[in-house]
């Protein structure tokens, strides 16, 4: 049976997010805090950053307003931001895979204030994965972790 577009979509998502969560099982305690630069997001600061971002990507497909995480609200650990991860690919893959033709043709508010269809929503929520995933992946071996494959394969 051929595989849905929603079905595609997750499986997608699910590969980029699978891979991130692989490397963030090897990466140890102490380089949670790492940052590549002065004030940039550090390796638990990208993780937390992309568990909000698809959970905001749920409420704009809603139709609803995203609401943007509390200051302070990210993980203090490695160990919580492994938790966060699953939990949020978990419950956005499985939100994605509910949506039908007409969810995904429909038009709805997203950046800036500009409508844009579901599709469109979630090409954005992938591209953005990869975006910051990409961003990790070079953090990782900045503290001497060797990343995994770029994508999680089966």
């Amino acid at each position: 049976m051929p595989m849905t577009p929603s079905e595609s979509y997750a499986r997608t998502f699910e590969s980029h997010r699978g891979a991130l969560i692989d490397l963030y099982a090897q990466l140890p305690e102490e380089h949670g805090t790492f940052s590549a630069w002065e004030g940039g997001m550090s390796l638990i600061g990208q993780a937390d950053h992309l568990a909000a971002s698809s959970t905001m990507m749920l409420a704009m497909i809603a139709g609803e307003s995203p609401a943007r995480p509390a200051p302070g609200a990210g993980s203090a650990s490695v160990a919580e931001v492994r938790e966060r991860l699953r939990t949020t690919t978990e419950r956005v893959a499985a939100a994605i895979r509910t949506l039908g033709p007409d969810d995904l043709a429909r038009r709805v508010p997203a950046f800036g204030g500009r409508e844009m269809p579901v599709t469109a929503l979630l090409d954005a929520l992938i591209g953005h994965e990869a975006h910051h995933k990409g961003q990790v992946w070079v953090m990782a071996r900045m503290v001497g972790l060797k990343p995994p494959m770029f994508v999680r394969m089966g």
